[in-house]
């Protein structure tokens, strides 16, 4: 297989093509990234070093998005604007990205004819629960943010596209992530950071939001079930099955840290904040044969140790040094990697 990974140096994105890379050592991945802030080619240090995958800088707005989409065999879309607090101050630039820039990449595989399309999208397009209940691939969208519903406008565009084009997609939902190469404006690396620093650990409203967390690594070997057996048109929700409210996780933060819970400070609530994410994937269970591995409590720990292990990443992307990487890298060679 010849695989695309649009929006491949951030977080999950960059996550996904190690593990590619790792179960799948005769696939072939072109990794297509615009390096917005939330971009870091450091992310994907080891591939790029092996020259196991091609890099190509590129806006998923552009047009040129149609020359790396020919001969490829499948398409994995990560490329999305996805802080909240962001979208909230500025919601211009998660319409041009999320909307515009789905459809743009829909037009170029269309016309590509490429074969197989994965559009990994997020829990917080179904909006807020209750105290009861989870999310189903029925529940209905009710985004509450900017973000929520850029994302739930690109959902919407590429299941119309199945419909009316037989564009041959699949839709995935996810709750919230965490794991290495996790940007440090997110709740988990933050507080990871700050507790590090001896900083004040900034905790929105009372703490009380709940959300549902998965590991990285979960969350990408359910992708990889979803790109290989996911049915066309179909929506396949990917959960941790693990809730916790916010100030809970802050504070087993500190306390990995050995920290005082006197540096949680909280602040003013973010507007129109979720109180509550559940999510149900007895679906990708179900037909996928999926299941998250990852114990919250393990994976919290190995992800503290990954982020004290790797000082100098943090401290790079804290500073915003790690933006001169590809000047100095990869500006000559982005596209000499192995075909």
């Amino acid at each position: 297989m010849k695989l695309l990974v649009t929006g491949g140096a951030g977080f999950i994105g960059s996550n996904f093509v190690h593990h590619t890379l790792a179960g799948h050592p005769e696939w072939k991945l072109v990794v297509l990234d615009k390096l917005t802030y939330a971009g870091n080619l450091n992310n994907l240090e080891p591939a790029l070093q092996q020259g196991r995958c091609e890099f190509v800088q590129l806006d998923i707005c552009d047009r040129a998005v149609l020359d790396p989409l020919r001969g490829c065999d499948a398409v994995i879309h990560f490329a999305a604007e996805s802080h909240v607090d962001r979208s909230i101050e500025d919601a211009s630039a998660f319409v041009r990205t999320n909307v515009d820039g789905t459809h743009n990449l829909i037009q170029a595989c269309r016309e590509a004819r490429v074969p197989r399309f994965v559009h990994v999208s997020t829990d917080e397009v179904y909006g807020s629960l209750g105290d009861e209940g989870q999310f189903t691939e029925e529940s209905q969208l009710k985004p509450n943010s900017p973000y929520a519903a850029t994302k739930a406008a690109s959902d919407l565009l590429v299941l119309a596209y199945v419909h009316t084009h037989k564009f041959p997609a699949v839709v995935t939902r996810c709750s919230n992530n965490y794991g290495p190469y996790q940007f440090p404006e997110k709740f988990i690396p933050l507080m990871i950071a700050q507790a590090m620093a001896g900083e004040r650990l900034p905790v929105y409203g009372a703490g009380l939001n709940v959300r549902d967390w998965i590991h990285v690594s979960d969350h990408c070997s359910a992708l990889d079930a979803v790109l290989q057996r996911g049915r066309e048109g179909e929506v396949y929700n990917i959960g941790g099955s693990c809730e916790m409210r916010n100030i809970e996780v802050a504070k087993l933060i500190l306390r990995a840290l050995g920290r005082s819970e006197n540096l949680i400070q909280f602040v003013t609530d973010r507007p129109g904040h979720d109180l509550r994410y559940a999510i149900n994937c007895e679906k990708t269970s179900r037909e996928l044969g999926w299941q998250p591995a990852v114990h919250f409590d393990d994976g919290l720990e190995q992800t503290i140790a990954w982020y004290r292990g790797h000082q100098t990443w943090l401290d790079d992307v804290r500073s915003g040094q790690y933006r001169d990487y590809f000047q100095k890298h990869y500006v000559q060679r982005a596209k000499t990697f192995a075909q």
